[in-house]
């Protein structure tokens, strides 16, 4: 079953994940596999969270300014220079398209970003995730940058380097919310939101076959690590009723909103 964390311990997580740069040498050290695990997510979902409240702080600012531009007519220079520096860093072509704007600035399922950490970086053991603290296997034609050493023959391509944890999960949000590759996955979480349903890692993963070269498999697997673990509890709403029952939360809504995921 899956642990949230909630409440003060949640607090003392965030502050935790302030001074924390990389997986701790703690955590290499843990012999059992589930209590590995378990320190995964207690080590990234903090990581997580921040990201996500930039990204609502970037949303909401959004929604307010053009509510404002529609309303008056009028905004500051300001205004439209942080608008001018959202629209640089998701790609946005039209500086007033407001659509496109909310189907790019938006959260990414923490269910999903788990696994796919989890998958990528093989529960953070991997070189990539060691050395460079890449969570996610992205690739960089920098100069900065780890050589695969499977990398075939002629191929420039390196596994890009972060300085921390927290960048790799935020640069891989940000791949998501403005890669022309998941398009399909940002219209999906737009339409979603828009009829007022349920988007989370179930329904997203469908739409990154173009993630891997595996394809529709990878999200299969997605899907399979999601479900053993139960993190589709963390996708949730907050607004959801839930009880306490030995020391875990226990969603009351959980196999409904499973099921609608699949």
């Amino acid at each position: 079953m899956t642990k949230l964390i909630t409440g003060v311990l949640l607090a003392q997580a965030l502050l935790f994940a302030d001074a924390l740069k990389t997986f701790p040498k703690e955590y290499y050290s843990i012999k059992k596999s589930e209590k590995q695990k378990e320190k995964f997510v207690e080590i990234l979902y903090p990581l997580i969270l921040k990201e996500e409240e930039k990204i609502r702080k970037e949303r909401q600012f959004i929604k307010s300014f053009f509510t404002k531009f529609q309303s008056v007519g009028i905004v500051t220079p300001n205004e439209v220079k942080k608008l001018e520096a959202i629209a640089k860093k998701y790609r946005i072509k039209s500086l007033y398209d407001k659509e496109e704007y909310l189907k790019r600035v938006d959260t990414i399922p923490v269910s999903l970003v788990l696994a796919q950490a989890a998958i990528e970086s093989n529960w953070g053991k991997s070189r990539f995730a060691r050395e460079a603290n890449n969570l996610f296997g992205e690739w960089t034609w920098g100069k900065k940058g780890i050589i695969p050493r499977n990398r075939p023959e002629g191929k420039r391509y390196k596994i890009r380097i972060f300085d921390s944890l927290e960048d790799s999960i935020a640069s891989y949000m940000r791949n998501l919310n403005r890669h022309w590759a998941y398009k399909e996955f940002r219209e999906a979480r737009y339409l979603a939101k828009q009829m007022g349903k349920p988007f989370g890692g179930f329904v997203a993963s469908s739409y990154l076959t173009r993630y891997s070269q595996l394809g529709e498999k990878y999200t299969m697997i997605i899907k399979k690590t999601i479900d053993e673990h139960e993190w589709d509890l963390f996708d949730i709403p907050k607004s959801t009723p839930q009880v306490k029952v030995k020391n875990e939360i226990v969603m009351l809504s959980k196999e409904i909103y499973r099921s609608i995921g699949r």
